[in-house]
C-alpha cells in the first residue's frame, strides 16, 4: 500500500509549487500570520478564531473567510489514513511562529504521527538565505529528501515556546536561544523577536532601525523603491509587503519625501544616533501573542526586555 502523508505548507504559493512538481499527497495550506496580533494558547477554539479575525480586520483590513479557514483546518480532524505529517516552513520569524502554532494545534488535537520538518535557509552555492518558493525544483526535492524528523524534545520545545509567546513574559524565550534542537533557525528567530520591541535608547525596533538605515545609506527614490530594499534586507523577519508598508507609513515622522528621493529629517538622524527615545511618538502598539510591544523595551546593555518606564506601575 502506498504511503500516505499530509503536507502542511506555509502558504498558497508553496502549495501551488508542490502541486506543479507533482506532489500527490494531501495538503493543508496554513493561512495565518501569528507573528503579529493577539493569540491565546488554545488554537483549536472559537475564541482564538474570533480574536484573530478581529485583529486582521482592524490592522490590515483583511476579511477572513471563516468557513474556508475552518474547512482547511478540518483536514486535521481525521488523520488516521496518514503515516506522517510534513511541515514546510521557511527560516524566518514569520514562519517559525506559525510553525510552533501548527505543532501546538497538532498537539492539542492529540495527533500522534511522526512530524517531519522541511525548512529553507542556507543552500549550498547560494550567498543569501532562500525561502522554499525561491528554490529550484531540484533544490526543493533535495530539501524534501533530507527532511528532518522532529523528536519529542523538539515538539515539547515548540509547545513551550508557543505558551511563552501567548504569555506575558517574553524574556522566558532567552534560555531557548542557546538550546539545541532540530529547529536550525529558531535561535536567530527568537533573537529577532526580542529585538522587535522598542530599543531602550531610540524607541525603534530592529526592523524600524533597519528601514531608517536603508534610507540613510542608499539613494531611495520612492516608497515603493524603499519597500523593495526592505523586502530584500530584512534578515530573519520574513515580513510581507503588506506588513512592511505599514511600518514605512508609521515611520513617516523620520523622513521627508521629495519629488525624486526619500531623505532622513532631523528626527530620523536623532533616532539612528540614539539621541532620543521616540517610542511614544511612533506609538506602535502591536501585540505579539500575549504582550503589547509598548509595555516593554529592549535593553542592549542587559540583553533582555525591561518594563517601559511610563508603564512601570
Amino acid at each position: 500500500m502506498e504511503k500516505q502523508c499530509l503536507h502542511i505548507t506555509n502558504g498558497n504559493h508553496l502549495t501551488d509549487y508542490l502541486k506543479e512538481l507533482d506532489f500527490k499527497d494531501d495538503m493543508l495550506t496554513w493561512q495565518e500570520m501569528l507573528g503579529e496580533g493577539p493569540t491565546i494558547a488554545k488554537i483549536d477554539s472559537d475564541e482564538f478564531l474570533e480574536l484573530r479575525v478581529a485583529f486582521l480586520k482592524k490592522y490590515y483590513h483583511v476579511e477572513v473567510d471563516k468557513l474556508e479557514l475552518r474547512k482547511e483546518l478540518s483536514k486535521l480532524d481525521d488523520v488516521s489514513q496518514y503515516s506522517e505529517i510534513n511541515l514546510w516552513f521557511d527560516y524566518d520569524l514569520y514562519c517559525h511562529i506559525n510553525l510552533i502554532g501548527v505543532i501546538n494545534l497538532i498537539h492539542q488535537k492529540e495527533i500522534d504521527k511522526p512530524l517531519y520538518l522541511i525548512c529553507s535557509g542556507r543552500v549550498k552555492g547560494e550567498k543569501s538565505l532562500k525561502g522554499l518558493t525561491e528554490l529550484s525544483p531540484e533544490q526543493l526535492k533535495t530539501h524534501y529528501k533530507n527532511k528532518v524528523r522532529l523528536t519529542q524534545k523538539d515538539i515539547d520545545m515548540a509547545i513551550a515556546l508557543w505558551r511563552t509567546y501567548c504569555g506575558k513574559d517574553h524574556n522566558i524565550f532567552k534560555p531557548y536561544i542557546v538550546e539545541e534542537s532540530n529547529f536550525k533557525y529558531m535561535s536567530n528567530c527568537l533573537k529577532a523577536h526580542l529585538e522587535r520591541f522598542p530599543h531602550q535608547k531610540s524607541g525603534l525596533g530592529n526592523i524600524e532601525y533597519n528601514i531608517l538605515k536603508l534610507i540613510k545609506d542608499h539613494t531611495i527614490k520612492s516608497k515603493n523603491h524603499l519597500l523593495g530594499y526592505c523586502l530584500n534586507y530584512q534578515g530573519y523577519y520574513g515580513y510581507s509587503d503588506m506588513q512592511l508598508n505599514l511600518k514605512i507609513e508609521a515611520l513617516a515622522l523620520f523622513y521627508t519625501l521629495t519629488e525624486d528621493q526619500i531623505v532622513l529629517n532631523r528626527k530620523g538622524h536623532m533616532a539612528l544616533l540614539q539621541q532620543h527615545n521616540f517610542a511614544k511618538e511612533i506609538n506602535n502598539d502591536m501585540i505579539y501573542g500575549g504582550v503589547n510591544r509598548l509595555e516593554y523595551q529592549f535593553s542592549e546593555d542587559k540583553n533582555r526586555l525591561i518594563k517601559t518606564i511610563f508603564n512601570a506601575n
